[in-house]
């Protein structure tokens, strides 16, 4: 008889996870009362403003400037601190295209460096071996919400004049030493994107402590217009890239619950990293102890194919999914290996110095190991279940690896 749900065995699990997005109620009362103002646009109403104010507050920056998506966001953000063309800017090759995509949108050449193996964020070492007299700025992602190393990082940027960008595009509520990531670097970019710890089906807002990168931001946000001109004198290119308040009204209503929820994410995941790292073949991506609240935008274990018989990541993920888990294999090639970047489907963004350039050459190997090997994924409305939830995974996972025998069979 069979023991794993995958070849035929009862499952650990057939309740779903909790939804996202949640609260829905309060939503749709914030919406409709916004819809009902009349006022749409965030040049006449209040709830934009109030959410830059809100969200900056709780990551401990200055400024916040809100926009129409994460992808804005970071292009924006790469703007404001002067990336001109032909500048390189250094980026995790592990990562949402985004992250890359939008310094080629910024007419600059990305150079992608490899990941920590053991956080599966950048790593600083990498960093530093990859600056040249050309590197402009470092983007510090802070991937699946765990914030990226900003001491380390701080400190190369500092020593060869970098800007310091902050992709937080998962990291809402996430602290590096207490603080609120986003604004410890030079300027940093969130995404409210549907799929986002804190969301409006789409919107980004950019944070900084730096009163002229807040002003360029803010300028670059809305059609070059600057605060002290008159409206319609517009003083550099830049398209309307402005919230709208529905956008504003929902996040507002949702920030309601932000800080219980980073909190429950937090504390499931360290729940998780404790049990389940006690399974052979299963490593949890470790947490710095400077980075003292985790987001957990996605829950991240490396899994060893070796360990398991040589059977491969995928087939683990399907015997996870039929024992009810919603497992995901996460990112399935490097950015490096996109059709973008192996084919040079720059479009208008084509430019000798980026044209120049032989992604096939790249090998970075963690990144490599990650994609095709290693990383397993639980996307964070599963970490907002209850302590039997989180028991059901530790279950299913010690499941499989008692019974990992069986996974060989079709």
């Amino acid at each position: 008889m069979p023991s794993l749900a995958i070849n035929g065995a009862a499952p650990v699990r057939t309740e779903p996870f909790p939804s996202w997005p949640m609260n829905l109620d309060a939503s749709a009362r914030a919406a409709g009362e916004t819809v009902r103002s009349g006022q749409w646009g965030s040049i006449q109403g209040e709830k934009v403003r109030s959410l830059e104010q809100r969200f900056a507050s709780f990551q401990h920056a200055e400024h916040g400037i809100a926009v129409c998506n994460g992808t804005t966001a970071l292009v924006l953000a790469l703007q404001a601190v002067g990336i001109e063309p032909g500048d390189e800017v250094i980026v995790p090759a592990y990562t949402f295209i985004a992250s890359a995509s939008s310094i080629v949108m910024s007419n600059a050449v990305p150079v992608f460096v490899d990941i920590d193996p053991l956080t599966y964020n950048v790593d600083p070492e990498k960093v530093e071996e990859a600056v040249t007299p050309r590197t402009r700025a470092i983007v510090a992602v802070h991937f699946a919400g765990l914030p990226a190393d900003m001491d380390r990082l701080g400190e190369i940027a500092r020593r060869y004049g970098l800007a310091l960008i902050e992709d937080a595009a998962q990291a809402h509520g996430a602290r590096w030493g207490g603080r609120g990531v986003g604004a410890i670097g030079s300027i940093g970019a969130f995404s409210f994107q549907s799929s986002k710890n804190l969301n409006a089906g789409e919107g980004g807002i950019m944070l900084t402590n730096d009163d002229d990168l807040a002003a360029a931001a803010r300028s670059l946000a809305d059609c070059g217009h600057t605060e002290q001109g008159p409206r319609y004198n517009h003083f550099r290119i830049a398209g309307n890239n402005r919230m709208t308040e529905v956008q504003g009204a929902l996040l507002l209503a949702q920030m309601d619950h932000l800080e219980a929820q980073a909190d429950l994410r937090h504390a499931n995941g360290e729940f998780l990293t404790e049990r389940l790292g006690a399974i052979p073949g299963i490593v949890p991506v470790a947490r710095p102890a400077k980075a003292d609240r985790h987001a957990r935008h996605i829950y991240m274990f490396r899994y060893s194919e070796a360990s398991f018989g040589g059977v491969p990541k995928t087939r683990f993920i399907e015997a996870l999914r039929a024992e009810g888990i919603p497992a995901s294999p996460g990112y399935s090639i490097p950015l490096y290996q996109q059709p973008v970047f192996t084919e040079r489907n720059y479009g208008v963004y084509r430019s000798p110095a980026l044209s120049a350039v032989d992604f096939d050459a790249l090998n970075l190997p963690v990144t490599e190991r990650a994609c095709y090997s290693e990383a397993v994924w639980f996307s964070q409305n599963v970490l907002l279940g209850g302590r039997d939830d989180m028991e059901d995974i530790v279950r299913a996972v010690a499941k499989i690896g008692e019974h990992r025998d069986e996974l060989g069979e079709a």
